[in-house]
C-alpha cells in the first residue's frame, strides 16, 4: 500500500512539473527569458509580452507608442539608424504607461536611442499609470513569483500559446512585425467612415488652457526620462491623425487645446539637446487624404509608418523653438478648414450619432 502511495505521489509531482517546466522552458511571454536559440520573437500579445520583452531581449532602442506605433516594422528603424530596437507599445499610448516602460528598459539596458509615438490625446490624460486599472496581467508585470501560478498553470498558454510560437518560428513570420496588426485590414474610404460618429452638433470652443494641467503634468513626465538619460538621442513625433480626427475635435471644442498642448510639448522637449521633434499632424497629404490612409479616424496603413521613418530619417517635419509658431498656425488653419470646406464633400456619407 505504501509503495503504491509512493508512486501516485511521484506520479502527481510528475504531473504537476510538466506544464511548469513546459511554459518556463518555452516561455511564450517571454516571462523568464528571451527566446530560445533557434526560435523566433514571436509578438502579437502586446498586454503579455512587452514587459518580458523590455526585461529580457538583446536591444539598445525601444519604440514607445500608441496603436498607431505598432505596425513599425523594427528593421527599419535598425538598419536606418544602426540600433536594435524592441516596441513597447501601450494601446492608448498613456503617457504615464510608456514612461514606466522606459524606466523598466533603463533597469538592465544602456539606450543608444528611443523613438517616441507622442499621440495629441494622450497630453490631455490624466498623467497616471494604467496598466492595473485596465486590466492588464499584474502578474506578468510584477516581481511576485508566487502569482505565476496564473502563467504557469494556464492552460490557454500551455495548449494555445506556446504551439502558436512554435509553428510561427517554423515559418516565414517577420521578427520585425512585432505586434502588427495592418496587413490584412482595410484602408479606404468607406472602412474610415464607417467608423467615425459625427456630433449632430457643434460644441462651443472651449477654452485652450482647460487641459493644461494634465498636458504639463504628462510633458514632465517625458522631460524626466529625457534628462536623466543625456547619452541616449530621443526622437519624438506626432503621429498624422485623420481629417475626421481633427474634424470631430472642432465637433467637440477641443482644436485650440490640442494646437496649445501641442505647442507646449514641442517648445519644452526640443530645448533638450538629445530630443529631435518631428511634427506628423499637419501633414496634409496624409491626413486628408481618408480615400487611401486609413481604417478609421485615426488608424493609418502601415505605408504611413514607412513614410514616416523615411522623412524622419531625412531631417524633414522637424519642428523646434524655431519654427513652431509657424507650423501650429499651419496645422491652426488646417484644422479649421477641415470642418468649414475640406470635409463637405463626405457629408453625405457621414454617419451621425446622438447628442
Amino acid at each position: 500500500m505504501l509503495k503504491k502511495l509512493k508512486y501516485a505521489l511521484i506520479l502527481y509531482i510528475v504531473l504537476l512539473a510538466i506544464p511548469v517546466l513546459a511554459v518556463v522552458i518555452f516561455d511564450p511571454y517571454y516571462h523568464y527569458h528571451k527566446p530560445l536559440k533557434g526560435l523566433k520573437a514571436v509578438l502579437y500579445e502586446k498586454e503579455y509580452q512587452v514587459v518580458g520583452t523590455l526585461d529580457h531581449f538583446d536591444y539598445d532602442a525601444v519604440i514607445a507608442g500608441s496603436s498607431v506605433a505598432e505596425n513599425y516594422n523594427n528593421s527599419w528603424f535598425d538598419e536606418i539608424f544602426g540600433v536594435k530596437s524592441v516596441k513597447a507599445i501601450r494601446s492608448y499610448g498613456a503617457t504615464a504607461d510608456l514612461c514606466s516602460f522606459l524606466d523598466r528598459a533603463y533597469e538592465d539596458h544602456d539606450l543608444k536611442m528611443v523613438f517616441y509615438n507622442l499621440d495629441p490625446s494622450s497630453l490631455k490624460v490624466d498623467p497616471e499609470v494604467t496598466f492595473e486599472s485596465s486590466g492588464c496581467p499584474m502578474y506578468l508585470y510584477d516581481d511576485n513569483i508566487l502569482n505565476d501560478v496564473k502563467y504557469i498553470y494556464n492552460k490557454d498558454v500551455i495548449f494555445e500559446k506556446i504551439p502558436y510560437m512554435l509553428a510561427k518560428s517554423f515559418s516565414d513570420y517577420d521578427e520585425g512585425e512585432s505586434y502588427n496588426w495592418g496587413r490584412w485590414k482595410h484602408f479606404d474610404l468607406e472602412m474610415c467612415i464607417s467608423q467615425y460618429y459625427r456630433h449632430p452638433s457643434v460644441t462651443p470652443m472651449q477654452e485652450a488652457s482647460y487641459r493644461d494641467e494634465a498636458g504639463e503634468a504628462n510633458i514632465t513626465l517625458i522631460e524626466n526620462i529625457v534628462s536623466a538619460h543625456p547619452e541616449t538621442k530621443f526622437i519624438i513625433f506626432t503621429p498624422p491623425y485623420s481629417m475626421l480626427w481633427w474634424d470631430n475635435a472642432y465637433r467637440e471644442g477641443d482644436t485650440e487645446m490640442y494646437l496649445r498642448l501641442l505647442d507646449f510639448a514641442v517648445k519644452r522637449l526640443s530645448t533638450y539637446d538629445n530630443v529631435r521633434f518631428f511634427m506628423f499632424s499637419g501633414d496634409r497629404d496624409v491626413v486628408l487624404n481618408i480615400e487611401n490612409n486609413y481604417m478609421d479616424t485615426l488608424h493609418f496603413s502601415p505605408e504611413i509608418n514607412r513614410y514616416m521613418v523615411d522623412r524622419m530619417s531625412r531631417g524633414e517635419m522637424e519642428v523646434d523653438t524655431a519654427n513652431i509658431s509657424e507650423e501650429i498656425e499651419k496645422l491652426r488653419q488646417m484644422a479649421y478648414e477641415i470642418p468649414e470646406e475640406l470635409i463637405k464633400p463626405y457629408e453625405d456619407v457621414l454617419i451621425y450619432g446622438e447628442e
